[in-house]
């Protein structure tokens, strides 16, 4: 499978706001859940967010109430908008369409 791009992060002071942008292929696109995960250094990766192809949407507790996992299907992109960020929010984050292949990642840095 194609594997998904995603942009968007950068440098954010704590409390900043950001918009993971991941854009994957048109073919898969529509028929699959969609998953946000992220991996800080040393620590194992985590799922973020998820959103079913039915539009049910998860999050870990920690960024709940803060992350909103939503996706445009006619741009075959899923977007992470993520609110009050932490330093602890600190992470390369990966987005997957269904069971494919991770995207390269985009870095988010939050300082205090």
């Amino acid at each position: 499978q194609v594997q998904p791009v995603e942009s968007g992060g950068g440098l954010v002071q704590d409390g900043g706001s950001l918009r993971l942008s991941c854009a994957a292929s048109g073919r898969i696109f529509s028929f699959n859940g969609m998953f946000w995960y992220r991996q800080a250094p040393g620590k194992k990766s985590e799922l973020v967010a998820s959103m079913s192809r039915d539009g049910v949407t998860t999050y870990a507790d920690s960024v709940k109430g803060r992350f909103t996992i939503s996706r445009d299907n006619t741009k075959n992109t899923v977007y992470l908008q993520m609110n009050s960020l932490k330093p602890e929010d600190t992470a390369v984050y990966y987005c997957q369409i269904g069971v494919g292949p991770w995207g390269q990642g985009t870095q988010v840095t939050v300082s205090s």
